[in-house]
């Protein structure tokens, strides 16, 4: 067995080896294996402990030197015009000498606060100690502020919009950019607090904190949505590894192209079909789908990492998106853009006729795409009007795609996951944040195609890593609780269908329900009362299948940039597979349940974010048109009142009970309806009714309104009748389900 080294011998390699320095580099150098490492680690650790060594990102230097690369802050000119740095990195010595800047031609111009990326050298003069070359200008990462402005009469102060913060902001006169008191602004802090309020600059006024380019803004504040990256994670993004074909395959071969919404801002998929020429399988097909290699450039336990676990996924509003990664990564070298080459985790399937998967085998290569694409332009080529990019794909590409989603359709009917009809709104913004129209997205089999596609790799790569026995997180959809299915069980039999009782529920069963109110005035009913009825989502290292998708084994593979789920299992691939040392950690296999709960949480932050802020944006584009009446239909029914979805935009809004009528309603929760107690008119779920908008709100995104018409008639009069006592129950619902029946006939 190797001898373990001497401090000596340990000072002196690293010192000799300023590049090479962390305690796997160590560790290799000196032939030490198994039990030696961790009396390596406690060598090391003495000699951090004596003041020998200091560690700064998991790499080891002696005390008083500066790694060869460092993110350096730029200081003010001396007297004679040159520039000094100081050190950014935790844990390097600020005390290790001056850095003085050597420019040379063609050097963008430095000044005083400026980050940048530098190439150290130590030259010991009587003057300073270092010499740095510029690398690169980072750009600034200063704490963002978020708040209200008061004016004073010497500049002013920031007010947090948070209930939480009372932390304030000095704005000096010349840093308030003309701001008015009252408005919105977003600020950075400048200089180091002394004394007093920290200090801010001014860098967008955005306006009435109601407006529209304040929406977004709030809810990430309001829900603690991470939105600044630490500037170690922006310092290694700035730093990225070349991509070498090491322990990779090289796939720039295959015709694979990618096939986004026309506004994507990454692109983390690309696709790839064609007919299975193997005999044994007559029509079938082999299907590529390509992921990048977000694990290549997130290594395990650095500061990048534990931003992404932080953030847990990316939050997209209409305006704007936080991303997981910085722009770097997340917009370009984590992007499979067209004509480029990009690392990948690639899968290739066969599949038969029908759609049934027979194989997969999992890759790490290189890959480069032939084509971004969009949606419409996709489906437009395969409805016969390719344009000039589309059409030399088409036959060779694009058909062969269509004809593989074909066949997992066969597979999807036979599967029968939930059949939800949700149309998606999408909010239109002008530049300058202002909502000009709500739609409704198209949806066309180009969509579909990429799900079925994104859906079969997934539960390939779930299926490979319980294979290699490998730890990793499943996407976990149980099914719904006894108490959701009952209340959707009354809204159907309220609406005259059926959701029959005592058999193991399956998608199947949903599925006949919303084919029966399909067509009717109840199929936008149906499918939201079944959505609300589906339990939430969640990651989990235990197996406990996906209801909605009817799938046994599903793990989220295909959106690494944008979810950290997808990167945990990313790297149990490499590992499983031996692809390289940045597969899945120890700290990783160790924590999953933690990670689970972290990234479920941070997802439903996001989800209520955006939701949030889509309300907030709809009440905003109504906020001119109070007064106005509107076509809808009842959408919930509570004691306190009606929500009602309107048809033109989707916008919920809330009928009072104090409005509705002039008699006492009873409510009975089991059918979800109210009775008139005088005129016994009978209000439920899904029924047409005509609102006038009375108050919209953007602050909170709320719509008041107030019924006119219920079913085309006008609500009647009990204010003359005597106020009966409460309906039984069962006399409720049944005269609920009569009157809805009769509408129907």
């Amino acid at each position: 067995m190797t001898p373990l080294p001497s401090k000596d011998q340990i000072r002196q390699w690293i010192a000799e080896n300023p590049g090479l320095t962390s305690k796997r580099d160590i560790a290799k150098a000196f032939g030490l294996k198994g039990d030696q490492r961790a009396e390596l680690r406690r060598l090391l650790a003495e000699l951090e402990e004596d003041g020998t060594l200091t560690k700064s990102a998991r790499r080891f230097r002696p005390r008083g030197e500066l790694p060869p690369v460092a993110l350096l802050r730029v200081l003010k000119p001396d007297a004679a015009g040159d520039l000094f740095a100081e050190p950014m990195e935790e844990g390097v010595d600020n005390d290790a000498g001056r850095i003085l800047i050597i420019p040379k031609t063609g050097d963008p111009a430095l000044a005083e606060g400026d980050r940048i990326l530098g190439r150290l050298a130590r030259v010991d003069l009587d003057d300073y100690t270092w010499e740095a070359r510029l690398i690169r200008r980072i750009g600034s990462n200063p704490l963002k502020v978020l708040g209200i402005f008061r004016k004073g009469s010497e500049g002013g102060r920031i007010l947090p919009i948070d209930k939480g913060q009372d932390k304030e902001w000095r704005v000096a006169a010349d840093a308030d950019m003309g701001a008015r008191d009252g408005e919105l602004v977003e600020a950075e802090s400048i200089g180091s607090r002394r004394m007093g309020l920290p200090q801010a600059r001014i860098t967008d006024r955005l306006g009435d904190p109601s407006g529209p380019r304040a929406v977004s803004l709030i809810a990430i504040h309001q829900h603690g949505i991470p939105d600044q990256f630490p500037d170690a994670a922006v310092q290694e993004a700035d730093q990225p590894r070349p991509v070498t074909l090491d322990n990779r395959e090289d796939l720039r071969d295959l015709s694979m192209i990618t096939i986004d919404p026309v506004d994507a801002r990454d692109r983390d998929d690309a696709v790839l079909a064609e007919a299975d020429k193997e005999p044994g399988n007559p029509g079938g097909h082999i299907i590529w789908v390509a992921i990048a290699d977000v694990a290549h450039y997130v290594r395990p336990g650095g500061a990048l990492d534990r931003e992404a676990r932080r953030r847990g996924n990316s939050s997209y509003f209409p305006d704007r998106v936080v991303p997981m990664l910085p722009d770097i990564l997340s917009g370009d070298l984590c992007s499979l853009h067209e004509a480029v080459d990009r690392p990948c985790l690639a899968v290739r399937m066969r599949i038969d006729a029908q759609g049934h998967k027979l194989s997969h085998r999992f890759h790490r290569g290189l890959m480069r795409s032939r084509a971004s694409l969009n949606y419409t332009q996709v489906q437009t080529a395969m409805d016969g009007s390719p344009d000039a990019v589309t059409a030399p794909l088409l036959d060779r590409v694009i058909r062969p795609l269509y004809a593989a989603y074909r066949s997992l359709l066969l597979a999807r009917n036979e599967r029968q996951p939930l059949n939800l009809d949700l149309p998606e709104r999408q909010i239109v913004l002008s530049d300058e944040g202002k909502v000009l129209s709500v739609d409704f997205k198209a949806r066309f089999d180009a969509h579909k195609l990429i799900e079925e596609f994104m859906v079969l790799a997934n539960v390939a790569a779930a299926e490979e890593l319980q294979r290699l026995k490998e730890p990793l997180l499943f996407r976990v959809h149980e099914e719904p609780s006894p108490d959701r299915l009952d209340s959707l069980r009354e809204v159907a039999e309220a609406s005259g269908f059926t959701l029959a009782k005592g058999q193991v529920l399956k998608t199947a069963h949903l599925n006949r329900l919303l084919a029966q109110a399909e067509g009717t005035d109840f199929d936008e009913l149906l499918n939201i009362s079944t959505l609300r009825s589906m339990a939430q989502a969640y990651y989990n290292p235990q197996n406990f299948g996906h209801f909605g998708l009817a799938l046994r084994n599903y793990a989220h593979f295909t959106s690494p940039i944008r979810r950290y789920s997808d990167l945990i299992v990313h790297r149990a691939l490499i590992a499983g597979h031996g692809w390289g040392d940045d597969g899945l950690s120890g700290w990783d296999r160790e924590n999953l349940d933690e990670t689970a709960k972290l990234i479920s949480d941070a997802e439903r932050r996001s989800m209520a974010a955006e939701r949030d802020t889509v309300d907030r944006y709809l009440a905003a584009y109504l906020s001119d048109r109070v007064g106005a009446v509107f076509q809808g239909r009842i959408s919930g029914v509570q004691r306190f009142g009606l929500f009602v979805k309107l048809d033109e935009t989707g916008a919920d809004g809330l009928v009072p009970i104090r409005s509705v009528g002039r008699e006492f309603f009873h409510y009975d929760q089991a059918s979800q309806t109210l009775m008139g107690a005088d005129t016994g008119v009978t209000i439920g779920l899904g029924q047409r009714v005509t609102v006038r908008l009375a108050e919209a709100v953007p602050v909170t995104g709320g719509l008041m309104l107030e019924l006119l018409e219920i079913e085309g008639g006008a609500m009647p009069s009990g204010r003359n009748a005597r106020r009966g006592p409460p309906p039984r129950r069962g006399a409720a619902k049944a005269e609920a389900k009569r009157r809805v029946v009769r509408r129907r006939k």
